[in-house]
């Protein structure tokens, strides 16, 4: 389901104390003016009211990027709302780094901390991060990945503006795992970890997000613990291990992000390109880049624990 006809690309969904859902994306050009990051909310997931800029003072670190990429929105038990994000340092050379932001509200504005949380590696390997606290302990964890490498997981520290003291980063998942035929392997992205009945489920979309060539799509695996090991839906089944793939309409879904609504009904929030409107005029003078819009989806599980998704 359409819920949002307008470029909104990588999805991340809050559940706010006020009622409503958050949403946040990645940066966009939006009636000629560029935002860094997106945000808009909801009370039913299904009409969204767009708010405007999240992150309206860039980091003196990436004060000169126009690349800023991925945000996820969670809130801190002191009633913080942190902002983790991906972002093309000053140096154009450099390898996109992770950073962190602060809010009093959910809608920000948002403040950067002052330094990378993790500063580039190679190409875009530090992207797409999500911070999951896990409900059985309250331990937190940073999920990220992407630039045809694994995607990794590493503890972050109690006030989460870094990571825990002696913590180490850990791989969960690699491009083209031993025994997974999935043809959407080559490179991974996007994670977002949701627990449920025992199981941690690690969502993440793969290959090729943009372009007009672009083939994207949803992937899931899951593990007893949170930081693994994981076991992907393709090496469970030997089948492609998609829960969502292109349709007619919609080239390319994924990157998403997953909530639970009242009734305990769970939701997947995407994006994906409008073949009736692939393009827009985007940021950097890139003309007819993808015009990522927002969509809606149900998900059910099977009788095996494995999410389904219903249009």
């Amino acid at each position: 389901m359409l819920v949002l006809d307008a470029d909104f690309p990588d999805p991340s969904v809050l559940l706010a104390p006020d009622g409503y859902y958050y949403a946040y994306a990645t940066q966009t050009k939006r009636n000629g003016q560029i935002l860094n990051f997106q945000v808009a909310r909801s009370l039913d997931l299904q009409r969204w009211e767009h708010l405007g800029e999240a992150l309206p003072q860039k980091p003196a670190w990436a004060a000169t990027s126009q690349r800023f990429w991925a945000p996820d929105v969670s809130r801190h038990p002191d009633g913080r709302y942190l902002m983790y994000y991906s972002a093309q340092p000053n140096d154009p050379a450099a390898g996109l780094c992770l950073g962190v932001a602060v809010a009093e509200r959910p809608a920000g504005p948002f403040r950067d901390s002052g330094q990378p949380l993790l500063a580039g590696g190679p190409g875009f390997e530090n992207i797409d991060p999500m911070r999951f606290v896990d409900p059985t302990d309250g331990r937190q964890w940073l999920f990220w990945g992407s630039g045809f490498g694994p995607l990794r997981v590493r503890e972050l520290a109690a006030g989460g503006l870094g990571f825990a003291e002696n913590s180490e980063a850990k791989i969960i998942v690699e491009p083209r795992a031993a025994g997974d035929p999935s043809p959407y392997g080559h490179l991974i992205e996007g994670s977002w970890v949701h627990y449920r009945q025992g199981w941690y489920y690690l969502f993440y979309s793969g290959d090729n997000c943009c372009g007009p060539d672009a083939r994207y799509a949803v992937l899931v695996a899951r593990a007893r613990h949170a930081t693994g090991p994981y076991q992907t839906l393709a090496q469970a089944t030997g089948t492609a291990g998609t829960i969502l793939v292109e349709t007619a309409r919609w080239q390319a879904p994924g990157h998403n992000s997953l909530v639970t609504d009242a009734h305990g009904q769970d939701w997947l929030l995407y994006h994906a390109i409008d073949r009736q409107q692939p393009t827009f005029d985007a940021i950097n003078d890139e003309q007819g880049y993808s015009r990522r819009v927002l969509l809606l989806s149900k998900v059910d599980y099977n009788a095996e624990g494995w999410p389904v998704v219903n249009e």
